[in-house]
C-alpha cells in the first residue's frame, strides 16, 4: 500500500472503539418534536433527516472516499430507539476486558440526564421483553435459543446493482409514480403506502443532503490547505459529492462513494443485523474500471488506491454496541459487512474479471477485519481464480472464505427465486443466501439443538435451573429402543420451535408497525413499487431464518447413546444419566470411552453420520415452509458465530464426552478434535447433510503453514474446494495456523497484536476473543495433510 493508504489504515487500526451520543441526542430530539403530530413512517424519515442534516461532518486528511457512521473513526453510535442501555451497561462496556467500548463522562452525563428519560419503557427491547410470554423468557433464559432482535434491527440486506445505474434523483422520480398510482377509492392499504412513500421522498432528500454537507466541508477545507495537490483532491471530492448520490456515478471513484453514503444511510438509520453489504462488487465495478481503463482515465494501481482507501471506511465502523446474551451469541468488533468476489453473470457464464483479482490483492495488502470478504466458485470459473484466491488465505487471516456459487443459485432456486434473481445473488453476513437488492432475509436468532436432548433426557425440566421448560416426552430410562428416544427429542425440538417462532412473530409485527426503515426500502426490490416498508413484507422476497447450533456435538451425543446403551448394550440409561449428573467426576473411564471408543460424525463414518442427518432432518422438517406475519417464509440455517460457546456454557455434561459448561462443536464442523481421519473425511460426513436445502451452512478447517507451501500446497487446498463443492457443500473456510502459535499467543498476547484467526463467519484479532473461544479454537483439528 501506499503512504496515504498506510496513514489511513494506522489510525483506523490504532483508534479506540467508543461511544458516541451523538445519534442518540439527535434521534431523540427529532422524536420529541416530531412523535403523534405525523404517521410513524414519516416520523421515521424525519428522524433520519434530523440525523443526515446535524450529525458531524467528518474528512480526514488524504483520504478519497468520505463519510462516517460517528463523529469520527471507531465512533460508534447508539439506537436507543432498539435498545437503550443502562447506565450500568455503559459501565460494562467501558470496563469488560473484551470488545470493550469506552464512555467519556460527558457521554454518560448525557445518556443518564437526556436519553434514558426519554426511551425507558419506549425502546423495541422493552417492548418486546414487556410482550413475550414467560414460557418464551424461559427458554431464552435456559439457552434454548437467542434473539437478534432484541437489540438490532432486522437486516442481512445486500445491494444489486440499481444504485450505480440511479440515483436518488432518479429513485425520487419513482416513488412519486408510486403515489400516483395510489388507489385511494378501492385498496384500504392506500393511506399506509402514502406515508411509506412520503416517508422515502424525505429520505431521498436527506441522503443527497447529507452528501452536500460533505462536499461543503470539503470546500472549506480546500480554501485552508496549502498542499495544491490534497487542496485539488478536496475540491474534486466536492464536486463527486455534489453529483452522487443525487445522480447515478459515471466513474470508479463515484461508484465507491455513491456505494459508501447508500452504506451509511442504511447503518445510521437503524442498526441492522447484518450490515448492508456492497453483494457482487466485481461485478459491479468492472463496468466502470473497464472504461476508464480504456479511456486512459484510471490506471490499476489508483483503482486499488480508491479500493483501499475504501475498505479503510469499512473498518472505521465497529458493530454498535451490544450487551447480555446479544454479546455472548456475537462477540465481536466486526459488523458482517460480506463482499462476493467472482461466482457467475446474470446470463450463467464466469463472472471472474479483472476487478476480482484486483480485490484479492486488497485483502492481501490490507490485514484488517473489515470488510470480510468471500469468493463465489463455481464450475464455470478458472481455477487461477481459486489458486489466487488460495494465496490470500494462506497468509493465515481466514479470509476470504470460500462459497459454491452453484450451490448457492440451486438453494436460491429452490425457494423460490428467478434464475436470474438467483444468479445475481450470493452471500452476506456469516454464509447466508439471499437474492441482493430484493431480499429481506433476516436471522431470528440461534437455536441450542445439543440442550435439546438434555430437555429430552430429563423429560422436560431444565437439569440447570430446575425448571419444566419442555414437555413431557417420557422418562429416558423406559424407553426400549433408540427410536423411541429419537421421537421424543423430535418432539421437543418441535415445542422449541413453536416457541421461537410465536415469539419471532410477536417482533416482526412490533418491527413493522414502529420500526420501519424507509431508507433501506429505497434500494430494495420492490419496496417502492408496492408502497410497503423492508420491514412490513415490502422486499420481492423474504426469509426468515433460525440457526440450529451443535449440529456435530448432537450427532456425536445421539451415537454415543445407540452405540453403548441400545446397540452394544454397555451401558443402561440410569448408568448415563448418573455418569452426566456427575460431570464425568469418578467416571474417566467411561468419558474416555464415549471419547475414543465410539462412531464420530466427521470421519466419513455412516453410523454417526446417520445421527447428524436424523437430527437435520427434524430440524428442517420443524423450521421449513412456516409463514411469517408479513408473507416471509421461515427456513433454516446452520451457523453459530460465537454462540457455541454460550450454549455450551449453559449445556450440562453430554453422552459425547464434553463436560458441562464446554462449547459445543461449531458450524457443521466435528467435534473439536473428533475428526480423525483427515479433511477429506470431514468433507465426505459435511457433504451428506442436504446443503441445498438450507439458506447456509459453516466448515472450518484447520492446517499448519507448511501443509500449504509451495504451488503443490496451494492445488491440494484448490483441489479439497472443488471435490467438496462437487459433492454439494455449500461454503468451506480455513485457519492456516498452528496450534503451538495459538497456545504461545495465549499465553504472550503481546507479542501478537496482529495475529488475525478465523473465527465462524467472521475473522478477528485472537487477543479480541474470550479464553474461552481460544481454546475452543486451539482444540479445532489441526489436519497435517490433505
Amino acid at each position: 500500500m501506499n503512504e496515504r493508504v498506510a496513514k489511513l489504515r494506522e489510525q483506523s487500526v490504532t483508534a479506540i472503539p467508543h461511544i458516541s451520543m451523538e445519534r442518540a441526542q439527535l434521534v431523540t430530539e427529532a422524536y420529541q418534536r416530531y412523535a403523534g403530530k405525523v404517521s410513524i413512517p414519516v416520523l421515521r424519515a424525519l428522524t433520519f433527516k434530523h440525523v443526515m442534516e446535524n450529525k458531524k461532518i467528518c474528512i480526514h486528511e488524504g483520504e478519497l472516499i468520505v463519510g462516517e457512521r460517528g463523529p469520527g473513526p471507531q465512533a460508534t453510535p447508539t439506537y436507543p430507539e432498539l435498545c437503550c442501555h443502562t447506565m450500568e451497561d455503559l459501565q460494562i462496556m467501558n470496563d469488560r476486558e473484551k470488545i470493550s467500548f469506552k464512555v467519556k463522562e460527558e457521554a454518560k452525563k448525557i445518556h443518564k440526564e437526556k436519553i434514558i428519560p426519554f426511551w425507558k419503557g419506549k425502546s423495541m427491547r422493552d417492548l418486546i421483553f414487556e410482550q413475550m410470554t414467560a414460557q418464551w423468557k424461559d427458554c431464552y433464559e435456559a439457552g434454548i435459543f437467542t434473539e437478534f432482535m432484541e437489540q438490532r434491527a432486522p437486516g442481512h440486506t445486500v445491494a444489486d446493482d440499481k444504485i450505480y445505474k440511479k440515483g436518488f434523483l432518479d429513485f425520487k422520480r419513482d416513488i412519486e409514480k408510486s403515489l400516483e398510482a395510489i388507489d385511494y377509492a378501492n385498496d384500504r392499504e392506500a393511506y399506509k403506502k402514502q406515508e411509506e412513500l412520503k416517508a422515502m421522498l424525505i429520505c431521498c432528500d436527506a441522503i443527497i443532503r447529507f452528501a452536500e454537507r460533505h462536499g461543503e466541508k470539503a470546500l472549506e477545507l480546500a480554501k485552508e490547505e496549502k498542499n495544491p495537490e490534497r487542496k485539488k483532491e478536496l475540491e474534486e471530492i466536492a464536486q463527486i459529492c455534489r453529483y452522487v448520490p443525487a445522480n447515478p456515478p459515471r466513474n470508479f471513484r463515484e461508484a465507491l462513494q455513491m456505494y459508501w453514503f447508500v452504506h451509511l444511510g442504511v447503518i445510521i438509520e437503524l442498526n441492522t443485523w447484518d450490515s448492508f453489504c456492497p453483494g457482487r462488487l466485481d461485478q459491479h465495478l468492472y463496468p466502470f474500471y473497464e472504461k476508464e481503463m480504456a479511456e486512459g482515465t484510471l490506471n490499476r494501481e489508483k483503482a486499488k488506491e480508491l479500493l483501499e482507501c475504501f475498505w479503510i471506511k469499512f473498518n472505521n465502523q465497529p458493530a454498535p454496541p451490544k450487551v447480555g446474551i446479544t454479546l455472548e451469541e456475537s462477540g465481536t468488533y466486526t459488523d458482517f459487512c460480506n463482499i462476493n468476489i467472482g461466482g457467475v453473470k446474470p446470463d450463467g457464464s464466469d463472472g471472474v474479471n479483472e476487478v476480482s483479482y484486483l480485490l484479492l490483492e486488497v485483502i492481501r495488502e490490507m490485514r484488517i477485519l473489515q470488510p470480510s470478504t468471500n469468493i463465489q466458485v463455481s464450475k464455470k470459473n478458472p481455477d487461477q481464480f481459486v489458486i489466487k484466491a488460495a494465496e490470500v488465505i494462506r497468509e493465515g487471516m481466514g479470509f476470504p472464505s470460500v462459497f459454491n456459487a452453484d450451490a448457492v443459485i440451486q438453494e436460491l432456486l429452490r425457494q423460490g427465486k428467478s434464475l436470474v434473481d438467483a444468479r445475481c445473488g450470493g452471500t452476506s453476513g456469516c454464509v447466508e443466501v439471499g437474492a441482493f437488492g430484493k431480499e429481506a432475509y433476516i436471522l431470528t436468532g440461534y437455536f441450542n439443538l445439543v440442550k435439546i436432548l438434555e430437555i429430552t433426557l430429563h423429560n422436560g425440566i431444565d437439569p440447570r435451573t430446575g425448571k419444566k421448560i419442555g414437555i413431557e416426552t417420557g422418562e429416558p430410562t423406559e424407553f426400549k429402543s433408540f427410536d423411541e428416544l429419537m421421537d421424543a427429542y423430535r418432539k421437543q425440538l418441535h415445542h422449541f420451535v413453536e416457541i421461537k417462532i410465536k415469539g419471532n412473530q410477536m417482533i416482526e409485527s412490533l418491527y413493522a408497525e414502529y420500526m420501519p426503515a424507509p431508507f433501506m426500502s429505497i434500494v430494495i426490490d420492490d419496496c417502492i413499487t408496492h408502497g410497503k416498508d423492508y420491514n412490513a413484507g415490502g422486499a420481492r422476497y423474504n426469509s426468515r431464518y433460525i440457526q440450529g447450533v451443535g449440529i456435530g456435538s448432537i450427532a456425536d451425543c445421539l451415537s454415543s447413546i445407540r452405540y453403548h446403551v441400545f446397540d452394544k448394550k454397555n451401558l443402561t440409561m440410569e448408568k448415563l444419566l448418573k455418569i452426566l449428573k456427575a460431570d464425568f467426576k469418578g467416571y474417566e473411564k467411561e468419558r474416555q470411552l464415549f471419547l475414543n471408543k465410539t462412531p464420530k460424525y466427521g470421519n466419513d463414518d455412516d453410523y454417526a453420520d446417520e445421527m447428524m442427518l436424523q437430527v437435520f432432518h427434524a430440524f428442517h422438517h420443524a423450521v421449513d415452509g412456516k409463514p411469517s406475519v408479513t408473507g416471509g417464509t421461515y427456513r433454516i440455517e446452520m451457523l453459530p458465530t460465537t454462540c457455541h460457546v454460550y450454549f455450551g456454557s449453559v449445556t450440562g455434561a453430554m453422552p459425547d464426552g464434553r463436560k458441562a459448561g464446554a462449547p459445543l462443536s461449531e458450524g457443521i464442523s466435528p467435534v473439536q478434535g473428533a475428526d480423525r481421519h483427515g479433511p477429506t473425511a470431514v468433507i465426505k460426513s459435511a457433504s451428506k447433510m442436504d446443503h441445498l436445502r438450507t439458506g447456509g451452512t459453516l466448515l472450518n478447517q484447520k492446517f499448519p503453514p507448511h501443509v500449504v507451501d509451495g504451488e503443490e500446497g496451494l492445488a491440494k487446498m484448490k483441489d479439497l474446494i472443488r471435490a467438496y463443492f462437487k459433492l454439494d457443500g455449500h461454503h468451506i473456510q480455513f485457519n492456516i495456523i498452528d496450534g503451538n502459535t495459538l497456545r504461545d499467543a495465549q499465553k504472550n498476547p503481546e507479542k501478537y497484536k496482529t495475529l488475525i484467526v478465523r473465527v465462524a463467519g467472521y475473522s478477528d484479532y485472537f487477543n479480541n476473543l474470550n479464553k474461552g473461544l481460544q481454546d475452543e479454537i486451539i482444540a479445532r483439528t489441526e489436519h497435517k495433510s490433505f
